[in-house]
């Protein structure tokens, strides 16, 4: 029997005003479901893989049944999923420019299976496409991140020793000379895209380096120090950061993160800046993304500084 006052942690009122779940030792649970189906749609649609046999595409999610949940019990995370996946494939071999299509088969994919135990079975085998089950498998990182908050709710003791244990992280991050922060080990994944626009180099390179300008495409408040070592945060404290290169007028090598990426996880970003015939092309390479915020780090780049970007670069040619 649990007795208050004794340290035992199902005693649910001791050392909380509140009284809720302490030590969390109930069991609690959220469907995932629907969720995960999106996820796995974004993360599997649109795969290549390209060797010297060919190249294969994933065209289509035709089939996905199944469940996923994130539970807790007795302190401790539960993540559960079982799928059975369908996908259309297309592609074309290298040799011959033949062109072949078919289904990939998954089924039986849950957390109890190793990526290489799991069967796939392709029509038209032509191709061994195991390796989208990476990317599948990377849904498990994804579902962690997105449903467990708050399901782990701290006693006393234990936010006592969080909050040190964050205070050395961010004494050290202060303190690091190196440009490269320690991160967690996560699935991550390149994302590349490259972008013209209507003005000058230098003009688009002080666009990214000025704070008044900053502030004016990203329409909020910054914090920009464009210099090597300098921080930057924007997007009301959203996009956090430090620079690691800067050449004048030609490229913007940068730490970069998004405030809901896993906790001391950070991109590389390398902005380079090429003219062209009245204009100026904007090559982005970001490197450490994590899997789950690929499609999110496309539409903050394009959305958000690039739509905005030209918006800017209008008003002032109107206003000129």
């Amino acid at each position: 029997m649990a007795k208050w006052g004794h340290g035992d942690p199902r005693w649910i009122v001791e050392d909380r005003e509140d009284g809720t779940n302490v030590n969390n030792w109930h069991w609690t649970e959220r469907d995932a479901t629907s969720w995960s189906k999106g996820k796995l749609r974004e993360l599997l649609v649109g795969i290549v893989v390209e060797n010297e046999a060919g190249r294969c595409e994933i065209g289509e999610l035709k089939q996905v049944e199944g469940e996923a949940s994130c539970s807790s019990r007795k302190g401790k995370l539960i993540f559960f999923y079982e799928w059975n996946i369908k996908l259309s494939w297309k592609g074309t071999t290298k040799e011959s420019s033949a062109k072949h299509k078919g289904l990939i088969e998954i089924p039986n994919l849950s957390e109890e299976n190793e990526v290489d135990d799991t069967e796939t079975i392709i029509s038209t085998r032509i191709w061994k496409l195991s390796y989208s089950l990476l990317y599948v498998q990377h849904l498990a990182q994804c579902l962690a991140h997105k449903f467990t908050t708050g399901m782990i709710l701290p006693t006393k003791a234990v936010a006592v020793q969080e909050l040190t244990v964050k205070r050395k992280l961010s004494e050290n991050t202060l303190q690091a000379s190196s440009p490269v922060a320690l991160g967690v080990r996560i699935p991550t994944v390149a994302v590349r895209m490259t972008e013209l626009f209507d003005t000058t180099v230098d003009h688009l390179y002080s666009i990214f380096t000025v704070k008044d300008l900053v502030q004016k495409f990203s329409k909020s408040p910054a914090v920009l120090e464009a210099e090597k070592g300098g921080k930057f945060q924007m997007f009301d404290g959203n996009i956090t950061g430090e620079y690691i290169e800067l050449l004048t007028n030609r490229k913007i090598t940068m730490k970069w993160r998004c405030r809901n990426w896993p906790e001391e996880h950070y991109s590389t970003v390398a902005l380079s800046f090429v003219p062209t015939l009245g204009q100026t092309e904007l090559q982005l390479d970001c490197t450490g993304v994590p899997v789950c915020k690929e499609e999110n780090m496309r539409s903050c780049w394009q959305k958000q500084h690039f739509e905005e970007i030209k918006g800017l670069l209008q008003l002032t040619t109107l206003s000129g």
